[in-house]
């Protein structure tokens, strides 16, 4: 399959690190803000839908209230998140109406996105603003956001954002020409990963794995966010963002950077989002007859195949299905309160309604609001 994602696509997320959009952290760097703006001006132009989800905000900020470096304390990081914010979107509002472009600043958090009608409402407000020819920029919202609800990256972000507007291909701009099979820096024998696919466990192995050092941003989330964009059949790509014209030249089918090919076909809206959860509010032990009900007959989840219950959650919350050896195999929204799953686990469906004192539902999660995710590549639904 040849590197062409992004030449294919009609509709594409970018997504820029602070490293490129500030100058080491000294602020805006509006020279490379021109220079991406006049390339996505053109991808916009050529008949292409693009939505730019961009850092910066924190690095201009500490400039502006005069700090030295970037402060600790989380009020001041919102703060200069928040004074930050006003430069971000200035730089772009007006870099982008030198090549005839309108552009909108859309602020998320995690809840806007793991809220089902808050994350309807996002997603239309993105449809729209594409329609009018709108080039929406997209931030985590600093300001108010938390460590318990934060998306965390603006790579996980540029994924969620792809699969909530159903983009072809996600970009993602670094200052790395894209991904080796080591880090180059540290091995001379790495070799350059021109085309991977997408969820590839191995590329996680060569990324450094989720708990090494490489985990706080680096390769490994970039790696991650393909796999979750993959999820609704977007391709994606990493390459240099200070290579010469590089949206450009990828819109054009040369081949640059790493492109992580989608191999299944895109999950349906409603399941799509359940998978985007970054965070279920408890999980659901199976036996070994549950997981294979679930895995290969595509059935309902029973109580009486749930050997345990992790947590503490409410009727109609994200719950993880786990199998018998922990691994998650499915989310999906329960259909009864943590107390309620303790007291009828394990338990025949004729029997409900004696213990719970009403009448029951018979799934402890129904097959419709249930999304396989499966790390051996059978994604099933």
């Amino acid at each position: 399959m040849s590197q062409r994602a992004v030449a294919d696509a009609r509709r594409v997320v970018v997504k820029v690190g602070s490293a490129l959009v500030t100058n080491d952290g000294r602020g805006l760097d509006q020279q490379a803000i021109e220079t991406l703006a006049a390339q996505i001006a053109a991808l916009q132009h050529s008949g292409r839908e693009v939505i730019l989800v961009s850092s910066g905000a924190v690095a201009e900020g500490v400039l502006r209230l005069g700090w030295e470096k970037r402060p600790e304390r989380i009020c001041e990081v919102q703060a200069a998140a928040a004074v930050g914010q006003m430069g971000l979107a200035q730089a772009y509002e007006a870099h982008f109406a030198q090549h005839g472009v309108k552009t909108a600043q859309i602020l998320l958090t995690h809840a806007d996105l793991s809220n089902r009608e808050r994350y309807l409402n996002a997603r239309d407000t993105l449809r729209t603003l594409l329609a009018l020819g709108v080039v929406p920029i997209i931030n985590e919202n600093d300001t108010v956001v938390t460590d318990e609800i934060k998306v965390g990256d603006n790579d996980t972000l540029g994924a969620l954002v792809t699969n909530l507007v159903e983009a072809d291909v996600l970009v993602i701009l670094t200052d790395q020409r894209g991904m080796y099979s080591a880090d180059p820096r540290r091995d001379p024998n790495a070799r350059f990963i021109a085309l991977a696919t997408a969820g590839d466990p191995a590329l996680e192995q060569m990324a450094g794995g989720a708990a090494s050092s490489l985990s706080r941003g680096g390769m490994i989330t970039k790696v991650l966010a393909a796999k979750r964009a993959a999820r609704s059949g977007a391709s994606t790509v990493v390459a240099s963002g200070r290579e010469k014209d590089v949206l450009v030249r990828l819109a054009a089918g040369e081949p640059l950077g790493t492109q992580f090919n989608a191999v299944h076909a895109p999950l349906h809206a409603r399941q799509m989002w359940l998978a985007d959860q970054l965070r279920s509010q408890g999980s659901l032990l199976l036996d070994a007859g549950a997981a294979h009900a679930l895995l290969d007959r595509k059935t309902s989840l029973l109580p009486v195949g749930v050997r345990a219950v992790i947590g503490e959650f409410m009727r109609g919350d994200v719950v993880t299905c786990l199998g018998p050896d922990g691994e998650e195999l499915a989310r999906g929204l329960v259909n009864y309160s943590s107390a309620e799953m303790r007291s009828i686990a394990g338990r025949h469906t004729e029997e409900l309604d004696a213990i719970l004192g009403y009448s029951a539902q018979p799934e402890a999660v129904h097959r419709d609001n249930l999304v396989m995710l499966v790390k051996n590549e059978r994604v099933r639904v």
